[in-house]
């Protein structure tokens, strides 16, 4: 794949250390050029914004059909899945799941979800001190999201792990990987059982699954993968997004003050949010055919890796990119949810529960002071551990 004469790199974006401090290495890559050959792990690192989001609006050139992890295993197996496939396929199964995420579907449960968001701060508000991560940002995406696809409370506490591991897995088969393989084995076993008829709560979005297959108006074989397309991207991403909100509003109190004076602004603070500090890293895509990207030849059968998080910071594209400014006019054109056809199908969902519990906390609180962030060490999710909270009213 690579000549003498191609821009190599010996960044590792998969180092603990990187992992942890991502910028610098993303930076040094972006300045590099627009693909750098990584040859640790035989593929191509496309770090700049214009390229990353050409790509995604290219899927005949760059395909999700044959995975979008940097292991074989995991691509095999995510066959099936939204995330893994092209069109026509992926309209097909994309279609199937879409109903209940559709904007107009989702206004439905917006007065819902602001009262559970009320309650929550107003609760937290009585607590004082707490952990910004489990008690804020954990609750919905594993309570609410669940309980609208129809899950019984069994199982339920292996969600976070399950999500962990599947954002783990997609990563390149290092260590962090292969220790979570047993973890996703388990995972798909269960899912399964969970799509037999009955299981689901009758009514839920899991369940019309089950009984449109039922009916033979989708593949049995489909229900494992559309399940989890429904539950596992709504967890850790959602979580990341939450926590790294309170944490950015915490340590610029301008910008929360800017809420306070002006609510119509969370939505775009929950975007300044994503496109800061990205929830998903990275997905790759294989080249179908020989392609010059921005004066880069990638030939045909390369796989390249997305850099979500660093398209997101690109000083070629964003005026004072490492700025939280909830006001940036732009915000909403960043690529932390995917863009194109792959564009995150659950984003509707996620920023319902962002915009719900922000506009609460801008209701009642303040201020919001955070301590110093653990941030966990994942292959594909940029998310904490804990972060130390109080809430001032």
């Amino acid at each position: 794949m690579a000549t003498a004469a191609t821009p190599q790199s010996d960044i590792d974006p998969y180092s603990e250390e990187a992992i942890l401090s991502p910028y610098e290495p993303y930076r040094a890559l972006r300045d590099i050029g627009p693909a750098v050959w990584l040859e640790q792990y035989q593929v191509w690192a496309v770090a700049r914004y214009r390229d990353v989001y050409d790509a995604l609006h290219d899927h005949e050139t760059f395909s999700s059909g044959s995975g979008v992890a940097l292991n074989d295993a995991i691509n095999e197996r995510m066959r099936g899945t939204t995330l893994a496939s092209d069109p026509p396929y992926h309209d097909h199964v994309r279609g199937l799941i879409n109903g209940p995420l559709t904007p107009k579907a989702l206004r439905a449960h917006r007065e819902d979800f602001e009262r559970l968001a009320d309650e929550l701060v107003e609760r937290l508000v009585r607590q004082g001190s707490f952990d910004g991560v489990a008690d804020f940002a954990h609750v919905f995406p594993t309570s609410v999201v669940p309980d609208l696809l129809g899950w019984p409370a069994e199982g339920r506490e292996h969600f976070l792990d399950w999500a962990s591991a599947a954002f783990n897995t997609i990563g390149p088969m290092n260590e962090r990987s292969l220790a979570d393989v047993p973890l996703m084995k388990g995972m798909w076993e269960y899912i399964a059982e969970m799509a037999r008829p009955g299981r689901l709560r009758e009514g839920s979005w899991g369940a019309d699954l089950v009984a449109a297959a039922d009916a033979g108006r989708i593949d049995p074989k489909l229900l494992p993968s559309l399940i989890g397309d429904y539950l596992l991207p709504s967890l850790d991403t959602t979580i990341s997004a939450l926590s790294s909100a309170l944490w950015l509003l915490g340590t610029n109190p301008d910008q929360w003050d800017a809420i306070r004076r002006d609510p119509s602004l969370v939505n775009n603070a929950f975007n300044e949010t994503v496109r800061l500090e990205s929830p998903i890293r990275a997905f790759s895509r294989l080249v179908t055919r020989d392609h010059d990207l921005s004066g880069r030849f990638l030939p045909a059968g390369s796989r390249v890796l997305m850099l979500y998080a660093s398209a997101n910071r690109d000083e070629r594209y964003w005026d004072n990119p490492e700025v939280f400014d909830v006001t940036r006019a732009d915000a909403r054109n960043h690529v932390g949810f995917g863009h194109g056809i792959h564009g995150c199908v659950g984003q509707g969902l996620a920023r319902l529960q962002g915009n719900a519990l922000l506009t609460a906390l801008a209701k009642r609180v303040r201020r919001i002071e955070v301590g110093r962030p653990v941030w966990r060490v994942n292959n594909h999710i940029r998310a904490m551990s804990t972060l130390p909270t109080t809430l001032h009213v």
